[in-house]
């Protein structure tokens, strides 16, 4: 494999490379989050290789005329194509077909070399009435790019859902077209770890998780930090001294959905509810009817990943909840939304409950988005079952379990415990009861198949102190195993 100036991502590499390898045309779709990293890569692999490359340009909802947004965008494609080799002669294009036509001409006059295309931004470039540029595109492909056999049409989007309806999933001209998409996700801790060190970082690995439950594993916010600087200073420097980073909240929600004050509504309620909320309860928040509206905003924020759905068990029926899972949407939400920019360091902060309320919730965030390394740890084979747990301890308690792992296989559920702490975790008496009551009330409830066994693990930071009352907890996972 070629070496590229990227952390991880070898998987997507191999791909794009097996892409390039290929004895026909292929057309790509890559699709994610904003700041995740999705043009760098293109860039970084298929820079030399590029016949041509154009980029949409986001307009705000004030200037997003249609007239002025398509002559714009029409615009910018036609100085890519005068970048690329065409004739200074040719006039600019006034329509999609006729700019897609040019493109042809600039492809044709290639030679026989394979050819990347990228196109990039693709929901700003269609701009808001999509359907004249998505008729052209498949055009396109489908009349004569798809016959080359040596065309690679990558188009690329921040807005996940526009990218699912209009290309994806669309079932016109692009029906069936695709030969590949790519969702690209933010780095795991192992990455993030990688990232660190090849740019002279020295943390430690709960420092990892700190920034992580920060700023996630988005390289444009890792890239801010410097190794001249604590991590309390960065994260100082980054949000509480930044004006900017309102604007860039904003602008995540601006740059994947089209109506995103609905979407930054939504985000701002699921953020006041650390365990999420149901539907009709997001519905009665936002003040907006339980229909098809807000079941599109909801996939939409999902397939984006800023919220996840799980189910809810131990009540009377199965409750599906939605949590936002977002990190620099957490981390704004709780510490800068309506001036609560804290006159404090982050340093200080780490001493306060504030701090710790925050880090509990983000920690059991990170654990459950590091599923694959836990199964790992605990040896665990096909998982049949994974959820939340509520119930009712014998005494009338609430009782929760942030994570049950069923293992038909095996005929055991596990019951994690998860538990942020600055130092290794010492269960005191009481503690030690509550976990006890925990299981007690799980064994009686209507989830637990009576043929299998329980075992209670502990996913702490630093590990569960050996005393008199740690003999309850069966297995331990630490933090180092999430960055396997």
């Amino acid at each position: 494999m070629a070496k590229y100036n990227l952390i991880g991502r070898q998987k997507e590499i191999e791909e794009l490379e097996r892409l390039y390898s290929s004895n026909k045309s292929e057309f790509l779709a890559i699709y994610g989050r904003r700041r995740v990293g999705k043009s760098y890569l293109i860039d970084e692999v298929y820079g030399e290789k590029m016949a041509f490359s154009a980029v949409g340009v986001y307009f705000k909802k004030e200037e997003r005329s249609d007239l002025r947004c398509r002559q714009e965008q029409l615009a910018h494609f036609y100085e890519s194509l005068l970048q690329y080799g065409m004739s200074v002669e040719t006039p600019m294009p006034n329509s999609w077909r006729e700019a897609f036509r040019l493109l042809r001409q600039l492809l044709e006059n290639c030679g026989k070399r394979r050819k990347v295309v990228f196109l990039d931004e693709l929901p700003w470039l269609a701009g808001p009435q999509s359907s004249e540029l998505i008729a052209e595109l498949g055009f396109f492909w489908n009349s004569w790019a798809c016959k080359q056999r040596n065309i690679i049409l990558v188009v690329c989007g921040s807005a996940t859902s526009w990218m699912l309806d209009n290309v994806i999933r669309e079932y016109g001209g692009l029906y069936s077209r695709l030969t590949m998409k790519m969702q690209l996700h933010p780095f795991t801790l192992g990455e993030c770890e990688q990232y660190y060190k090849d740019r002279d970082f020295h943390f430690s690995r709960y420092e990892i998780a700190l920034a992580y439950m920060a700023l996630g594993g988005i390289p444009y916010y890792m890239d801010l930090l410097r190794n001249d600087r604590t991590l309390a200073e960065n994260i100082d420097q980054i949000f509480f001294k930044n004006p900017q980073i309102k604007q860039e909240f904003e602008d995540v929600y601006v740059g994947l959905f089209s109506s995103s004050e609905k979407y930054v509504d939504i985000v701002v309620e699921l953020g006041k509810h650390k365990y999420g909320m149901t539907r009709k309860e997001i519905s009665d928040a936002v003040h907006t009817t339980s229909g098809g509206g807000l079941s599109t905003m909801l996939d939409n924020l999902q397939q984006s990943g800023i919220i996840t759905t799980y189910p809810r068990l131990g009540g009377k029926r199965k409750v599906m909840v939605y949590q936002l899972v977002d990190f620099f949407s957490l981390f704004y939400l709780n510490y800068m939304h309506k001036h609560k920019t804290p006159t404090t360091g982050w340093g200080a902060l780490q001493r306060s409950p504030q701090f710790f309320a925050w880090a509990g919730l983000t920690f059991e965030i990170l654990v459950s988005q590091h599923i694959r390394q836990l199964q790992n740890a605990l040896r665990i084979g096909t998982v049949t079952g994974m959820y939340n747990w509520r119930g009712m301890t014998d005494d009338g308690d609430g009782s929760q379990i942030d994570l049950v792992i069923e293992w038909h296989g095996e005929r055991t559920d596990y019951l994690c415990e998860i538990k942020f702490s600055e130092n290794v975790f010492a269960i005191n008496a009481d503690y030690k009861q509550a976990l006890l009551d925990k299981i007690s009330a799980f064994r009686e409830s209507a989830q637990h198949i009576k043929s299998h066994s329980i075992l209670l693990v502990m996913v702490t930071t630093m590990g569960v102190k050996r005393n008199v009352h740690s003999g309850c907890v069966n297995l331990e996972v630490t933090l180092d195993s999430l960055f396997d």
